[in-house]
């Protein structure tokens, strides 16, 4: 679609087609996995590293699902000590 002044694009889309958006929340998923893995398994390995992915998500991509990856992340590395804490404990 075309302006009456030219060959100019008038900026509307024209098949509603999703933008590059929708793969752009990779880091933000893979922290949110990361962290609910660290609440089982190797807390300070896993939690630590979808801690920073988060934050790069969060800082660097501006990435919708980074706040939440970032909680998910650290409930996974605190909850994930504090569950090895007790077990070890016991």
């Amino acid at each position: 679609m075309t302006t009456q002044y030219g060959n100019q694009p008038t900026g509307q889309g024209t098949d509603g087609a999703p933008s590059a958006a929708s793969t752009g929340n990779a880091l933000s998923i893979v922290a949110i996995v990361l962290g609910v893995i660290s609440l089982i398994f190797l807390p300070i390995v896993f939690g630590v590293i979808g801690l920073v992915l988060a934050i790069v998500a969060k800082a660097v991509r501006h990435e919708r699902l980074a706040t939440i990856a970032i909680v998910v992340s650290a409930v996974g590395l605190v909850g994930g000590m504090v569950l090895g804490a007790v077990v070890a404990s016991s």
